[in-house]
């Protein structure tokens, strides 16, 4: 790292994270499974005299792109994608939440290890560690699930993202975690011990800001539709207008089905992406506990056999399956990556992020493990890593 050190200077930092189990199911309330990896961003700074906030990138500076910024409490995003405004929109959200006063400010240099736009939650990931970073500098004294709460406020209240919570609670909370996204959000740590992962970067680059909407805007389209049928009251009083409302977890494949063949193709898609999602996500979190998944859809059980290992990559496959052919979010490169590192022995490989384009997340032995990553950069990833689950958010 070449971010400064020395007296008055404090190190924090925060881990990327991959999409393990429920991709694009936490913006419609439902729990998720993310894992962090072993992928950091590191924050250094120090406190000034002033209430004026300095930032700088060591990855612009080296890249050759303009690097710094500067701001105040309570000053305007500059949008284009500024890398500026992921600070400001932390700053902003402390300042409303009554944590910064006129003499605070700091001089702070970021370096980061996780790639940007590859699914791996970068954004996260510096929201996470810059807030690391003040609740030390200026012992703020914030619990680690109030500092996901704040990163998430940044990213969706002030700089206008469609996100869901899944990115700051797991690079705050590191490990395999179970995150229920409706309040009070609960977190579950899971057993994490024996599971690797490698780590794939298509090179492709997404936006979350131009998925999201897009595949929400769908899901509304079906729900004003169903509600507007002469379906079941008990049924109906399940579901609502917009793609937060229904209490999806508690509506059966049987009951809403036969309805989505009066509804556009397009929006009975994502529709049923999400009933099918939730279901082989009960199903692998009952593997990773070790319980047996039998209260799960048969179409889950028929695939999940095996070894707990097997089972947990057959999951990953399926839902892969589902994310490209039910929710249209994978890319052509992602399909020739994943295809061979299934071939090269990877338990189950499924996209992590909002999709067309980031990165593969595969479920790997540690036999299997250097294979894989060969392979996959073989087939066309432009990197990739071998993790194990990774730490939480953490002072240095």
């Amino acid at each position: 790292m070449r971010i400064p050190k020395g007296e008055g200077w404090l190190l924090a930092s925060a881990p990327g994270r991959a999409d393990f189990l429920n991709t694009h199911q936490d913006y419609k309330g439902l729990p998720v499974v993310p894992v962090a990896v072993r992928l950091r961003t590191y924050v250094s700074g120090r406190m000034r005299g002033d209430s004026e906030f300095r930032v700088a990138s060591l990855n612009l500076k080296y890249s050759g792109e303009p690097f710094t910024d500067s701001f105040h409490a309570g000053s305007p995003l500059l949008g284009g994608g500024w890398f500026g405004d992921y600070f400001r929109a932390v700053v902003n959200v402390l300042a409303k939440e009554g944590y910064l006063d006129d003499a605070r400010g700091a001089e702070v240099w970021v370096e980061s290890e996780v790639p940007i736009g590859s699914g791996l939650s970068s954004s996260a990931a510096l929201e996470v560690a810059f807030l690391t970073l003040l609740n030390e500098l200026y012992s703020l004294e914030l619990s680690t699930r109030y500092v996901a709460e704040l990163a998430y406020l940044a990213e969706h209240d002030e700089m206008r993202i469609p996100c869901g919570r899944l990115d700051q609670y797991s690079s705050a909370f590191g490990g395999v975690i179970l995150l229920e996204c409706r309040p009070p959000f609960r977190v579950e740590r899971l057993p994490p011990s024996d599971l690797l992962f490698v780590i794939l970067d298509s090179g492709v680059r997404h936006s979350t800001a131009l998925i999201h909407p897009e595949r929400q805007r769908e899901i509304d389209e079906g729900l004003r539709a169903l509600m507007g049928m002469n379906i079941p009251a008990e049924v109906k009083a399940k579901l609502g207008y917009r793609y937060f409302e229904p209490r999806w977890e508690e509506i059966s494949l049987d009951e809403l089905e036969p309805h989505l063949e009066r509804i556009s193709h397009v929006a009975a898609r994502r529709i049923l992406f999400t009933l099918k999602m939730q279901r082989s996500t009960e199903a692998a979190i009952k593997i990773i506990k070790g319980e047996s998944p039998s209260s799960v859809d048969g179409e889950v059980l028929e695939r999940a056999r095996g070894s707990r290992m097997e089972a947990l990559g057959e999951v990953m496959n399926y839902q892969h399956e589902l994310l490209r052919d039910l929710y249209e979010v994978s890319h052509p490169k992602l399909e020739e990556i994943r295809d061979a590192v299934l071939k090269a022995g990877a338990y189950g490989a499924k996209l992590s992020g909002a999709g067309m384009g980031g990165s593969l997340i595969a479920l790997v032995s540690e036999d299997t493990a250097e294979q894989v990553l060969r392979v996959g950069v073989e087939a066309g990833a432009v990197r990739g890593w071998i993790s194990p689950p990774g730490e939480p958010a953490k002072l240095h």
